[in-house]
């Protein structure tokens, strides 16, 4: 489990084809403090650690199947490509965004953007059949983030970024036409499924 609160931005190093896709991620983590097997989100997708190094710098590498690299935007990574990372919660940590559990439901594209004084006003189109699991005010993960929908019409939402959030996650380099994986809230889905039974 997660929490959507970004703790490290991470480059694709390396990306081989090996069966499934290995991809060797650049982190700013202590490696020495990860295990092998352990789980870190990269742009909000769960991927387990199968090796760890130093050099050039500290990596772990990943392997990601391929059905997560259909259900994701894991497809558009190229060697340079910037990540959200966050390490899994531990008991005890500060829950700062939400519940997140790195299971991506499906990619929204980015259609709009504007700036709004120092913020930028993002709006996205989710896939029809996760629209109706987004809410004014309710929370989203995006690439990992844990965000507040402002605004939803139909399949559209908003999301405000303010400055620190541009800069201490990928959202910075954000343009239109971009892929976004799209995790919606847990406590949304389980409504929704108790709904069907009411």
């Amino acid at each position: 489990m997660f929490t959507g609160i970004v703790t490290d931005i991470g480059t694709v190093l390396e990306l081989e084809q090996r069966g499934d896709l290995r991809a060797r991620i650049g982190t700013g983590y202590d490696v020495a403090g990860i295990d092998i097997g352990a789980s870190i989100a990269c742009n909000g997708v769960c991927l387990t650690v199968v090796a760890l190094g130093r050099a050039p710098q500290n990596w772990f590498d990943v392997e990601i199947s391929a059905e997560t690299v259909g259900a994701t935007n894991v497809g558009g990574w190229s060697v340079g490509t910037r990540l959200n990372l966050e390490r899994a919660l531990k008991v005890g940590d500060e829950l700062g965004g939400h519940i997140v559990s790195g299971h991506v439901d499906g990619v929204a594209e980015v259609i709009a953007m504007r700036d709004e004084g120092d913020s930028t006003r993002v709006t996205f189109r989710a896939p029809q059949e996760l629209a109706r699991f987004i809410a004014p005010k309710g929370s989203v993960a995006l690439d990992g983030t844990s965000l507040t929908v402002n605004e939803v019409d139909g399949a559209d939402f908003g999301i405000n970024f303010i400055p620190h959030t541009k800069v201490a996650t990928t959202w910075g380099d954000t343009k239109v036409g971009d892929r976004i994986n799209l995790e919606i809230d847990t406590m949304a889905r389980y409504v929704a499924r108790l709904q069907e039974y009411a």
